[in-house]
């Protein structure tokens, strides 16, 4: 098996003609969920957006497949930025960054690559001098928590949301 290192090297950022493996790899690991519940499956629309002006997917691949992939989201001034959720001032809407979707293949899994993705996202956040890192994970999905919380995000409460799915809120306030 290879170890993260390798994997490292095999990590780079994912454009529109990788849309068709995000969507395949997410509806092969979504599908065997225990409860899906777990994961909010993202359209077609929303990848491209998000390979676009309103954030940044990286992928992991291994043996030249996709085995990974994380979504850095900067949502502006949109309805669904997470930070008037936190009570963040309409000015300052537009430094905030969002933890989005991560997806890891089981033949991936216990690499640290969800680790690797948010140490990434957050870099790209500070560089694009984003303040505020948030995140939403749902209660049931510890792996995701643990990861969360070891990136120094805290859970600051809980509530549906993606069609009333429960979701942990999670902060980071960025600072120089």
């Amino acid at each position: 098996m290879k170890n993260m290192e390798n994997m490292e090297r095999q990590i780079h950022r994912l454009g529109h003609d990788d849309v068709e493996k995000i969507r395949s790899l997410m509806t092969d690991v979504i599908s065997r969920l225990p409860s899906q519940a777990l994961f909010a499956m993202d359209e077609e629309e929303y990848l491209y957006e998000h390979i676009g002006d309103k954030g940044e997917i990286y992928g992991a691949f291994l043996d030249g497949r996709l085995v990974a992939y994380t979504v850095l989201k900067f949502p502006g001034i949109a309805a669904d930025n997470l930070g008037r959720e936190f009570g963040v001032p309409e000015e300052e809407l537009p430094f905030v960054a969002v933890l989005d979707s991560t997806v890891v293949h089981e033949c991936a899994r216990g690499r640290g690559l969800q680790r690797y993705f948010h140490q990434l996202r957050e870099q790209r956040a500070r560089e694009r001098h984003c303040l505020y890192l948030y995140a939403t994970v749902h209660p049931d999905n510890r792996p995701s928590i643990n990861n969360l919380e070891a990136a120094g995000l805290t859970r600051q409460f809980t509530r549906p949301m993606y069609g009333g799915k429960l979701r942990h809120y999670y902060a980071k306030r960025l600072t120089d």
